[in-house]
C-alpha cells in the first residue's frame, strides 16, 4: 500500500485549479452622490460625513411603536420571506452537492455464493470494499463548488434584500394608512362643520334674512365633504388588507400608534458616500457573488478540456465458512489508476466555455448595472425628500393662509358684509389646502423611506 498512498500525496500536492481567479471589477464611482447637497442652510442633505443614513438600523428609523410590531410580525410570517429562507436551504445543499464530488466513494458488498453438483458441494463468502475517486487534479470540482458557494452567498444577500423590501413596503402602507386616517378625520371635522353652516343658511332663510342660493350652496359644501368619506373608507380598508397580507396575516383591521405628523424626521440625512453602496446594497451585493459563480464555472469548462485521472480499487477477505471470514485470511486488493483524455466530442468542450465566458460577461454588465441603477436610487431619493420637504413648507403656509381666510369670509358673512359665494370659495379652498397638506406631510414620509432603502438600509435589526 506504500506506493499507492505516494501516489495519493503526489496528486494533492500537484494539484492545480485551472480558470480564472476573481477580482472584483473595477467601477467608475463618483466622489459623491448626485443631489440637493449641503450648500446652504435649508439643505435636507448632507455629504460632508463618510457615514450613511443607510447604516442606522430600521428601528431607528421607524419609532411608532405599531409599526415596529407590524415589521417584527413580518419578520417571523411574511411568506417572500420563508420562501427566500427555503432558497438559502436548497443552495446549502447545491454546496454539498458539488462539494462531496470532491471525495472518493466508497462501497462495501458482502456475498454468499454455494454450488452443489454430484459427488461435490461448495460454499465461499466474502467481503469486499471498493472504492474510486476522480483526483481532480485540475480543479473541476473545487471550481464547482467555489460557484456553489457563491451561490449561496447571493441567496443569503437576496434574502436581506426581501426584508428592506418587506420593511420598506410596510412603512410605505402604514405611512399611508396613517395618512388616509388624517384625510379622513379632515372630511369627518370639515363635514361637522359646513353641517353646521348649512343650519345657519336655513335659519336665515326661514327668518327672511338669507336665500335660497344660499342654502343650496351650503349643501354643495356638505356633500362634497360627505362624498369623500366612503371612498377614504373605501382606501383604509385596502390598505390594511394589504399590510396583513404583508406580515403574513389573514386580512383584517391594523392597530394604529403615531399620527402621521408625530413621526419624527431627521433635519438632515447623511448620504455618505458611493463606494459604501457596494457593501450596503444587498441587490450589488448578490449580484457580485452571482458575477463570482460564473466566473468559477469557467474554471469548471477549462479544466474539461484536461484528462481525468481517476482511481479505482477493490480489497476484501473470502473464506469457505463465515467464521472464517475473520480468522487471519489475507486481504486480497487490486488498485487501478487511469487516465482518460476526450478525443473527440464534436466542439461540445468548445461551446461549453464559450458558454461559460458569455455567462460572464452577462453577470459582469448585470454587476455594473446594479450599481448605476442604485446610483440612480439614492440621487432620486435624495432630490425627493429635499424637494418634498419644500413641497410640504409651502403646503402648509397655503393652508394656514386658506384657514384664516375662510375664517375671515365666515365673519363676514354672518356681520352682513360678505355672500356667501365667498363662503363657499374659501371654505372649498381651505378644505383642498388641509388635504394637500397631508399628502405632502406624507409624500415627505416616503421620501425618507426610498432614501433609507437606497442608501441600502432596512435589512439590520
Amino acid at each position: 500500500m506504500k506506493h499507492q498512498s505516494l501516489l495519493l500525496g503526489a496528486l494533492a500536492l500537484c494539484g492545480c485549479t485551472v480558470g480564472p481567479n476573481y477580482k472584483r471589477p473595477q467601477v467608475d464611482l463618483p466622489p459623491q452622490f448626485r443631489g440637493p447637497q449641503a450648500t446652504g442652510a435649508g439643505s435636507a442633505v448632507s455629504s460632508a460625513a463618510t457615514a450613511s443614513f443607510g447604516d442606522e438600523k430600521w428601528p431607528n428609523v421607524f419609532r411608532d411603536p405599531e409599526l415596529q410590531k407590524l415589521i417584527r410580525t413580518g419578520l417571523a410570517n411574511n411568506y417572500d420571506l420563508r420562501i427566500a429562507a427555503t432558497r438559502i436551504l436548497q443552495a446549502r445543499a447545491q454546496v454539498g452537492l458539488a462539494r462531496s464530488n470532491q471525495f472518493p466513494n466508497v462501497s462495501g458488498t458482502g456475498g454468499y455464493v454455494t454450488q452443489r453438483v454430484p459427488g461435490f458441494g461448495f460454499n465461499y463468502f466474502e467481503l469486499i470494499a471498493s472504492f474510486s475517486w476522480d483526483a481532480d487534479f485540475w480543479g473541476k470540482y473545487r471550481r464547482a463548488t467555489e460557484a456553489a458557494r457563491a451561490q449561496l452567498v447571493a441567496t443569503q444577500w437576496n434574502r436581506r434584500e426581501v426584508i428592506a423590501t418587506m420593511v420598506a413596503n410596510l412603512a410605505t402602507y402604514y405611512f399611508g394608512l396613517r395618512e388616509l386616517d388624517l384625510e379622513k378625520q379632515i372630511s369627518q371635522q370639515t363635514l361637522a362643520s359646513r353641517s353646521e353652516s348649512l343650519q345657519l343658511t336655513q335659519t336665515l332663510l326661514n327668518g327672511g334674512a338669507g336665500t335660497l342660493e344660499d342654502v343650496r350652496q351650503s349643501e354643495q359644501l356638505v356633500e362634497t365633504a360627505a362624498a369623500a368619506i366612503p371612498d377614504l373608507e373605501r382606501q383604509i380598508t385596502q390598505t390594511e388588507d394589504a399590510i396583513s397580507t404583508l406580515t403574513g396575516q389573514n386580512p383584517g383591521a391594523v392597530a394604529r400608534g403615531r399620527e402621521l405628523t408625530e413621526e419624527p424626521l431627521p433635519k438632515t440625512i447623511p448620504a455618505g458616500i458611493p463606494s459604501r453602496l457596494l457593501e450596503r446594497r444587498p441587490d450589488i451585493q448578490a449580484a457580485e457573488q452571482q458575477l463570482v459563480a460564473a466566473n468559477a464555472n469557467i474554471g469548471v469548462a477549462r479544466a474539461q478540456f484536461f484528462p481525468d485521472l481517476s482511481l479505482t480499487g477493490t480489497g476484501g477477505l473470502g473464506s469457505r465458512t463465515l467464521g472464517g471470514l475473520f480468522k487471519g485470511n489475507p486481504l486480497v486488493y487490486t488498485f487501478e489508476p487511469g487516465i482518460t483524455q476526450q478525443i473527440f466530442n464534436g466542439g461540445r468542450l468548445r461551446a461549453n466555455l464559450r458558454l461559460s465566458e458569455a455567462q460572464e460577461q452577462q453577470y459582469l454588465l448585470t454587476y455594473r448595472q446594479a450599481i448605476l441603477q442604485a446610483l440612480q436610487q439614492v440621487s432620486d431619493a435624495l432630490t425627493a425628500f429635499q424637494k418634498y420637504r419644500e413641497y410640504r413648507e409651502h403646503e402648509q403656509a397655503l393652508a394656514a393662509a386658506a384657514q384664516d381666510a375662510a375664517r375671515l369670509s365666515e365673519l363676514r358673512f354672518r356681520g352682513g358684509a360678505a355672500s356667501y359665494l365667498e363662503v363657499l370659495t374659501t371654505e372649498t379652498n381651505y378644505y383642498t389646502a388641509e388635504i394637500g397638506l397631508a399628502r405632502a406631510q406624507l409624500s415627505e414620509r416616503l421620501s425618507l423611506v426610498q432614501v433609507y432603502q437606497a442608501l441600502g438600509g432596512g435589512w439590520e435589526e
